[in-house]
This record gives C-alpha cells, structure tokens and sequence, in this order.
C-alpha cells in the first residue's frame, strides 16, 4: 500500500517555498493523494501556476487548495498568515517549512553579513512560523512540523559554509521542539536531501552581499530527481519519521561514514577541500 495514501489523505499540509524545486514536487505529491494544501512562498503567480497543477494531479476542489503569498523574512506577518489559514480550514495538521536559499563561496570570502542574511532566510523564518503555527497544535494536542534541512545538516559541506551553518542550526532547534513536543503529540521530522536537480543555484547567495550565483544545475550532473526526492520526502512525512536522509549515492555513505567513523570522513574532507579550493584558484 502506498504509505502517502494511506495516511496522509485528507490532511490540512502547509508547504512553503511551493513555487519551484522540491517544494512545488512535493505539492503535486500531497495534491495526487487528496491532501487539503496551503501553498506559500514570495511569487504569486507561480503559486496559482502551481494551484491549477495540483487541480489536475488528484481529488481537489478549489476550496482544498488556499494561495497564500509570504515571504519567511517577514516575521511581523506570519501570524496573520496563520490566521487566515485557520480562517479558511480550521485546523493546520502538518507544516512543512521548505523555504530557503543556498549558498556557495569559500569560508573566508564570506561576509557577515551574508551570514546574517542566510541566518533569516533559513533558520529565522522557520523559527518564526512555526511559533506561530504551534499554538494551535499544542491546543489540539495533535501536530507535525517538517523541516527541510539537508546533508549539509549533518556533515560539514566545503564552499556552503553559511548554507551548512544554518542547516545545522535547524538541527539543533527542532530536535529540542522533538522533545518538548511529546507532551502535545507533536512530532517533528527532518528531511535532509543531498543533491537534487532543482533551481536552487539561480538564487544562491555567494560570499558578498546582494551578489547571487546565477547559474543552472548542468543536467550532467549526479543528483536525485526533484520528483523522486518529493516522493521519498512525503513518505517521511506520512511515516512521520524523526530523520530523513534522502541522497544518490556516493553522497548517502558518505553521510554514514561521516556518522559513525567521524574522524576517517574528516580527514578525507580536508583532502577533498585542499584539491578543490586548488582548482578553483587555478581556474582564476
């Protein structure tokens, strides 16, 4: 049976950053079993793109699927937002903070204030939603807070210093809201993907303020399929599991050797990062 189906149809699933990448695939995902969505993320217009897909993909009606534009880094209006989700459909069963941006430049180009920025973007605006949206779950006694964190949440990723910082930073708030959380039936669950096709790169931020990175994913590459990576990601979540890692391989072992012979995947990381950062300054 497919696990998707069997336990999430029917729920109330806020999934921000839903205009693209793996938070648009995921939509689709949730929409094919017949959950009822909130879809968020900055860009209207793609979120309506996104709405008359999930009409087509299962047993929606127009009502199941509210668009409601927010920018995470807008702390001052998540409450609103999640007042007019509550309007709306009484109750927010699981909410899937996905929003977020990478980041690619090595360690010592990287100004402060990027990480400041990507501190916000990340870490800050989940915080803040999810402090607006608990409440109401721990009034119900019933919730589930996802958060799309990363391999990079788990080892220590060379040139995403500020990426991997602030998906470590998850890490550490969320396992505590996993504890705490009990006492309500609210469970929380990390999906840690290693690299997935998606848009990610246009928007990363680099190491200077205001400077992005600009580029598409080459369809060379060895990453997961964003759709594939949304399946695996719904599963977790209908599973509600503690932690998920999601990754092709070489990526996945090396997270379990980075987990379990800790000092062997640290020494053979600082060769790695040695051989690149010398191809990088040899390419300038």
């Amino acid at each position: 049976m497919n696990h998707v189906t069997e336990f999430l149809r029917g729920q109330v699933i806020w999934v921000t950053g839903a205009s693209s990448g793996i938070g648009e695939a995921l939509v689709y995902q949730l929409a094919s079993v017949g959950c009822r969505l909130i879809l968020s993320a900055r860009r209207t217009e793609e979120l309506e793109r996104v709405k008359k897909q999930c009409l087509l993909c299962g047993p929606l009606k127009d009502e199941d699927i509210l668009v409601l534009t927010l920018d995470s880094t807008k702390f001052g209006t998540h409450a609103a937002a999640v007042e007019k989700v509550l309007e709306h459909f009484k109750q927010i069963d699981v909410l899937v903070n996905n929003a977020g941006r990478s980041q690619r430049a090595a360690w010592a180009d990287i100004s402060l204030e990027v990480d400041r920025q990507m501190l916000e973007t990340n870490v800050l605006g989940v915080l803040s939603l999810t402090k607006c949206v608990l409440p109401h779950m721990m009034q119900r006694k019933a919730g589930h807070i996802v958060v799309m964190s990363s391999i990079a949440g788990k080892v220590g990723a060379p040139f995403s210093g500020s990426y991997t910082g602030s998906k470590h930073a998850l890490h550490g708030w969320f396992e505590t809201l996993r504890v705490e959380g009990a006492e309500y039936n609210i469970d929380v669950t990390l999906l840690c993907p290693g690299p997935v096709f998606s848009r990610l790169f246009e928007q990363a931020f680099t190491g200077e303020p205001g400077k992005v990175l600009g580029r598409e994913m080459g369809k060379e590459e060895k990453r997961m399929e964003t759709s594939r990576c949304a399946y695996l990601c719904a599963v977790a979540i209908a599973n509600r599991l503690d932690e998920a890692w999601i990754s092709l391989q070489p990526v996945l072992v090396g997270t379990y050797v980075a987990q379990y012979a800790p000092s062997f995947y640290r020494g053979r990381m600082k060769r790695m990062g040695v051989e690149q950062l010398l191809k990088i300054r040899e390419g300038q």
